[in-house]
């Protein structure tokens, strides 16, 4: 959202910070390194099983983009919704900030959204800059992986339909858990609050201001594509981190064997610890992550190892570590994401392998 002050006709954003025209070169160049790659893969098809390592990060990074392309695409248009949808309403669905329904809300929230953890995380930054609470943001976002229409097949296909359900489960737990801990760390003033929160009126009707406020709204081509120009711009920040995240990805997959992470995944405290590292290390959407975690459960006999590499996944993302940064403002807050998170995931873990 956008306020102009027209007296010094400088234009702003809500947070009262002066909007300038300077290009991000920086998400220019991550843009651009993400072209070179996809397109040199599509120029170098016939070199995929040379000997040439730059030919297989081609390849990897061909392969990822295309895997999280239709999350990241679904993101975008959520974003630009959420965009044209008056704060009043996001917080009237998630429930008010700071209570204990609230989080039940936001957890629910996003186990039912179908997107992969990168759409997810665009509109998880979106529901913090609409009014969302840190506790709410964060059990959106720890919920999320696990939405996935696509992720849930698969894993079921993989691993069978009682630890599907029961990941989803222990997922919805931690992350009710620790929106919890988040706002109560915000109470506690350890953490800051956000900036963006609203406070709804006792009189505000949610069906009959939606009626309103749909009545009034014209579903035009014009108004279509201006949501989905809005959507694309407010997801940009985004976007750097998840291409970045894609290219580190491909260069782990090419001089890193996934074999050798494997063999240390047994069902152990060392294996755990292992598969910890690894998780941090490897960069992947929430379905590229399923067949990794599938081997875990099956070759290296460890439940808890695989809960573990796609939980903890997310709570380790970098991409979603510096999301939360860019769109806060606060390292504390991203940094306090995986110290929150990581400890019940592997408490879990321990508890799956025995």
């Amino acid at each position: 959202m956008r306020c102009c002050d027209k007296e010094k006709k400088v234009e702003t954003n809500c947070h009262g910070e002066v909007v300038t025209d300077k290009r991000d070169w920086f998400y220019l160049s991550i843009l651009a390194v993400g072209a070179i790659l996809y397109f040199g893969h599509l120029a170098n098809m016939q070199f995929v099983n040379s000997h040439l390592k730059f030919t297989h990060i081609f390849h990897h990074f061909y392969d990822l983009f295309n895997l999280m392309f239709i999350g990241i695409v679904l993101g975008i248009v959520f974003v630009g919704v959420l965009g044209q949808v008056p704060r009043e309403f996001v917080v009237s669905l998630l429930g008010k900030p700071g209570t204990k329904n609230s989080i039940f809300r936001a957890t629910a929230a996003g186990l039912l959204l179908d997107l992969c953890s990168h759409g997810i995380l665009m509109v998880g930054m979106k529901l913090y800059e609409r009014g969302a609470s840190l506790g709410q943001v964060m059990a959106f976002l720890i919920a999320s992986p696990w939405n996935s229409i696509s992720l849930t097949i698969i894993l079921f296909t993989l691993i069978g339909l009682k630890w599907t359900l029961l990941f989803i489960l222990l997922s919805g737990v931690i992350a009710i858990i620790s929106g919890f801990i988040f706002d109560s760390l915000v109470r506690r003033k350890i953490l800051p609050d956000n900036p963006n929160t609203i406070t709804i009126p006792d009189n505000f009707n949610f069906i009959s201001e939606a009626k309103s406020g749909l009545s009034k709204y014209q579903f035009s081509s014009e108004n279509i594509l201006i949501m989905l120009k809005d959507g694309l711009k407010d997801s940009k920040m985004i976007l750097k981190w998840i291409i970045l995240g894609a290219i580190l990805s491909s260069l782990i997959k090419v001089y890193v064997e996934t074999e050798v992470f494997q063999q240390f995944f047994g069902p152990s405290l060392l294996g755990l610890g292992a598969t910890l590292i690894a998780t941090t290390i490897i960069e992947v959407c929430s379905e590229g992550s399923a067949p990794i975690a599938a081997d875990l459960m099956s070759r290296a006999a460890a439940p808890g190892n695989s809960f573990t590499f796609l939980m903890a996944g997310v709570s380790t993302d970098y991409t979603e570590i510096l999301s939360l940064k860019s769109t806060t403002k606060s390292w504390k807050i991203a940094l306090f994401l995986p110290l929150v998170t990581v400890p019940q995931v592997l408490i879990i873990g321990l508890l799956l392998n025995q």
